[in-house]
């Protein structure tokens, strides 16, 4: 006779294997449109995202989007669309316009980030305000850009060594040029934080001024100091959730790089709490799908120094 232990441990048993093999809901959010074509397509790298995680990893994550509107409409999800979701991506302009800053959308974030649901943010969806946000993206991905600390020039990153970790399954070294934020604000002692991309920038990467963005003491210091910088971590929190900032993006056509998008694409699966395969998520992509879902963009005319209007004696 079988007994009731052993009936009540193979029912729990299966019931948590059912529970790992389900699908893990992943909900992908884009910013309004910003910058010249090419530039921060958030709308049409929100659906590349998508694509390919439908490709490689659909036994994995089931994907949802909300993409942002032109007008000034709504511009996030109804709170229908946060139901049973297990990780929130989000591809956008930060500091003020950063759609995770307005309304009380921090206070709704929070509930979901304390009850394990990861968050991934992408580019310019690294950086809240000072202000506002910034104590919740370290509480939720570890790390953030701050200004007068953090520095957003356009490099080219060499990217030799990876760590060993889930977010790098499959992926090779690469190397690409584009924004890549560093000098990052994270949580004290790196605590749960693992660098996933790193690089040290060349000091041509502060060429410019101090400023916001540009460059300050703290930055100039650590780079002369050969002390490789972090552009993109993964973030274990306490609780057991996930978090996973990415500051590269800013070039929409950098996503055709299999690495950069493997990398990103194995975070969403990982912050998600579904097990990235040894070979990482696999996915394709055609010139066609890159130049699909683009903005509708004026591209900014170059600014034209006019001389000085020259003083007529009287």
């Amino acid at each position: 006779m079988i007994s009731l232990k052993r009936v009540i441990l193979a029912s729990a048993l299966a019931v948590a294997t059912l529970a790992q093999a389900a699908p893990k809901k992943v909900l992908l959010i884009a910013g309004r449109p910003s910058h010249p074509p090419l530039t921060h397509e958030h709308n049409a790298g929100i659906q590349l995202l998508n694509n390919c995680l439908k490709q490689g990893a659909k036994d994995l994550v089931t994907t949802s989007y909300h993409l942002s509107p032109t007008k000034q409409s709504v511009d996030w999800p109804e709170a229908a669309a946060f139901e049973g979701v297990d990780c929130i991506v989000i591809y956008a302009d930060g500091g003020g316009r950063h759609p995770a800053l307005q309304e009380n959308r921090l206070q709704q974030l929070d509930k979901l980030m304390k009850k394990g649901v990861g968050l991934v943010t992408l580019h310019y969806g690294v950086e809240p305000t000072k202000e506002k946000g910034n104590a919740e993206f370290l509480r939720w991905q570890g790390g953030a850009f701050e200004i007068d600390w953090s520095v957003n020039p356009h490099w080219t990153a060499n990217f030799k060594k990876l760590p060993k970790h889930p977010i790098t399954s499959g992926v090779k070294p690469f190397s690409n040029n584009d924004e890549w934020y560093y000098h990052m604000r994270f949580v004290d002692g790196m605590k749960g934080v693992t660098p996933i991309l790193f690089d040290l920038p060349g000091p041509e990467t502060l060429a410019r001024k101090d400023g916001h963005h540009s460059g300050n003491p703290a930055v100039r210091k650590s780079v002369a100091a050969g002390k490789t910088q972090t552009v993109a971590w993964a973030y274990d929190r306490p609780n057991g959730g996930r978090g996973f900032g990415f500051t590269g993006g800013h070039n929409h056509l950098n996503w055709k790089n299999d690495n950069q998008r493997k990398t990103v694409l194995n975070a969403i699966v990982w912050a998600a709490g579904a097990k990235v395969p040894a070979d990482g998520i696999q996915s394709k992509v055609t010139d066609r799908m890159m130049m699909a879902n683009l903005d509708k963009k004026v591209a900014r005319k170059p600014r034209v120094k006019r001389p000085a209007k020259k003083k007529v004696k009287k």
